[in-house]
């Protein structure tokens, strides 16, 4: 069986200029989520690589996400950085069929604000408090192999309202120290494509090196997984008279000269 293709995308910047944040993650937050996947990954579905801001095309070339069945996303401070091409490039991709796992501060980033049609918006603090992370639907796939909620000692607080369209499914909400609460792992489709919001992941904190959050990051990656191929999503093709399928003749002027392409 064809393993499935995952990318672990980070903007890769705080790594580069925040002492607190390298001593961390001295290999990226990218690295750090790609051997969390690879970790858990006992029964080898998963062909799992890396890709940053800096890179040539931010290392997401139309060629290396044609062969992507899911995308890990993590930005903060440089979303204005990634090109607009590259974000049709990956949103194109998402409504044709592959997954997309939005992390943290992405819910800022330029692909998940587009694919949401919303804000993002939300209330935040970055005071260290607790986190618990309460499953709200035990039967998700996404949450295989935890139990009723799990704790992270430190976190960066995130707190509604959370300015996203309703998901498709809920599968976590987080209660913080500070009294706060948040809906913290959200689901929707976008055309044939998956995508799943995961909250936990701030920077000063080693939330990528937790082994339950590699587990629902490993869960997250299987299910986002590609279901079929929608290769034309982006198109709006003229059916012409003789090509209907049942016989039929015009009974209408029309907008368009004959095999002109169609207004977009």
């Amino acid at each position: 069986m064809k393993k499935l293709s995952v990318i672990a995308w980070n903007e890769n910047v705080h790594e580069q200029v925040n002492k607190v944040v390298k001593e961390i993650y001295p290999g990226g937050i990218h690295n750090a989520i790609a051997e969390g996947l690879r970790n858990q990954d006992g029964d080898g579905l998963l062909e799992v690589s890396t890709a940053t801001l800096q890179e040539p095309e931010h290392g997401l070339t139309a060629e290396r996400l044609e062969d992507t069945d899911v995308l890990f996303w993590w930005g903060h401070r440089a979303h204005n950085e990634v090109v607009d091409a590259i974000v049709d490039r990956v949103q194109e991709r998402v409504l044709q069929g592959m997954g997309l796992v939005v992390l943290h501060s992405g819910h800022f980033s330029k692909i998940f604000k587009r694919l949401m049609g919303t804000s993002c918006g939300l209330k935040w603090r970055e005071a260290g408090e607790r986190e618990r992370l309460w499953v709200t639907n035990p039967g998700h796939p996404i949450v295989r192999g935890l139990g009723d909620c799990i704790e992270l000692e430190h976190t960066e607080m995130y707190g509604e309202p959370f300015g996203i369209p309703v998901p498709d499914e809920q599968v976590f909400i987080s209660w913080f120290e500070g009294g706060e609460v948040f809906r913290s792992g959200c689901c929707w489709h976008r055309g044939n494509g998956k995508i799943f919001y995961f909250r936990p992941g701030h920077e000063t904190y080693p939330i990528y090196h937790n082994g339950q959050i590699h587990q629902i990051l490993y869960n997250a990656a299987l299910w986002a997984a590609p279901q079929g191929a929608w290769s034309g999503v982006m198109n709006a093709p003229n059916v012409p008279v003789e090509h209907a399928r049942e016989k039929i003749r015009r009974k209408g002027e029309s907008l368009h000269a004959e095999g002109e392409e169609g207004f977009k």
